[in-house]
């Protein structure tokens, strides 16, 4: 019996200890939502030992369905090459692989590691047909478009997937840093709802019933949350963003709990290398540039995919029980991951992270001056290249660039500000020389 096996051990039965511990608690609040605490622990706990090694039926989400030829159509101009003012020699960044979750800050981080990757030029692994890897269907290699000729590896995937670890393996190098964010789970839920209030079938059930006369005055969500269970078929189709969306994106049973849940998380929790808190976004940017040898210059951003303040519900004690209760297994998916963020916090210093905030703020604020003449603009007052895809629930609002730029800090202005679908074509022509390919019609 090696030092190895014994601390592996040890790791694995205080991942079930934490687990345990975590699931207590859900039952507890599910016995009593009327009287939801919602405490949150920072409590530090001992990191494990990491491994050493980690190792064509396609279906659009209803984020992406609808014609996007004018995004496919709208190109940027190419940026010219920004020198490092530093004047350090930086080293290329290891291949990365992001789990896109949805409404969680992931579209900025998707438009951050765009703009690395372009700079890079790297090579992205794409989805064969539109902008996401067959969603909802667990994520497989033939999903991937074909490698480049003379191109030896993937070097960047960042696109919507249902997570399958040993699929993914198959499609990306040993040595990929692997990585996704998570949101507190309330305010994920309330933005799922609001996103995709049409188009998730237990979604429009419950806008369906808001519209009756009786009900005048009362939200879709509050209509949810009053029965979710007699308005969610989990064996329906579209249906997987209805109940604890992020476990359902992460590859886990988002369901109910159980036997495999300790077990699948332990193997999540090896597996990442940086799982990122969206209320602890420039945190998380400062450990991601740590990890992957970035600047701050490198990590700025501007938010993504907005709603519009009045559309953000307000959520009273009562409806927080309900949605707590409802994605439980969220709650515990999350709380999980965000002690383990405070672990590697606490490893890379607090001081220094505190640090690292204060620059990249700094960073952030002057490029943003630079780049940004408005922002939170309403889409009808933007131009098509910069008009983020809107749904019939929400309105997403955008970013207008400064006027009178040179064509160089142009190029990367409108990089910054570009959204997800444009963005995702303009690269994917970039690298093939071609359109995406539509979804074939059934």
């Amino acid at each position: 019996m090696t030092l190895r096996w014994l601390s592996t051990q040890l790791w694995r039965h205080r991942v079930m200890g934490l687990l345990v511990t975590l699931a207590v608690t859900v039952i507890l609040m599910l016995l009593a939502t009327q009287s939801l605490q919602n405490t949150r622990t920072r409590n530090v706990r001992p990191a494990g030992e990491r491994r050493a090694q980690k190792g064509h039926d396609h279906k659009p989400t209803p984020a992406h369905a609808g014609s996007h030829e004018e995004a496919a159509k709208a190109r940027p101009e190419p940026p010219a090459e920004r020198s490092n003012p530093a004047g350090k020699k930086r080293r290329r960044p290891p291949p990365i692989a992001f789990l896109k979750t949805h409404k969680t800050g992931s579209s900025t981080v998707q438009n951050l590691l765009f703009r690395l990757g372009e700079k890079e030029k790297a090579t992205f692994a794409f989805p064969y047909f539109t902008y996401q890897f067959s969603y909802p269907e667990r994520f497989r290699a033939e999903f991937v478009d074909e490698l480049p000729e003379d191109l030896s590896q993937f070097d960047l995937l960042c696109s919507h997937m249902r997570l399958d670890l040993s699929q993914l393996r198959k499609v990306m190098p040993l040595n990929t840093i692997l990585i996704t964010i998570l949101r507190e789970p309330m305010r994920t839920f309330e933005s799922v709802f609001s996103y995709y209030t049409s188009t998730v079938p237990a979604f429009s059930r419950a806008k369906q019933v808001a519209a009756r006369a009786e009900n005048q005055g009362r939200t879709a969500l509050s209509i949810f949350l009053e029965d979710p269970e007699s308005l969610w078929d989990p064996k329906e189709p579209g249906n997987g963003l209805a109940k604890n969306p992020m476990s359902f994106d992460m590859g886990l049973n988002n369901e109910e709990w159980n036997a495999s849940w300790p077990e699948d998380l332990y193997h999540l929790e090896e597996a990442f290398d940086l799982v990122m808190i969206a209320e602890h976004f420039d945190e998380s940017l400062v450990l991601l540039g740590a990890l992957l040898g970035l600047e701050p210059q490198d990590l700025a951003y501007v938010r993504m995919n907005a709603r519009r303040a009045s559309e953000v519900a307000t959520l009273d004690d009562d409806s927080r029980a309900k949605l707590r209760s409802w994605n439980a297994l969220d709650s515990l998916l999350y709380d999980f991951f965000l002690q383990e963020f405070w672990v590697k916090a606490e490893h890379y210093g607090l001081d220094r992270l505190k640090t690292g905030v204060a620059e990249l703020r700094a960073s952030t604020e002057k490029i943003r001056h630079k780049c940004v003449s408005r922002s939170a603009v309403p889409p009808s007052e933007l131009e098509d290249l910069v008009r983020p895809w809107q749904t019939d629930t929400a309105t997403i609002l955008g970013y207008e660039v400064q006027r009178n730029l040179s064509l160089e800090d142009q190029g990367f202005c409108v990089r910054l500000v570009l959204p997800e679908l444009q963005y995702h074509s303009h690269l994917y022509f970039q690298q093939y020389g071609r359109d995406m390919r539509a979804v074939p019609a059934d």
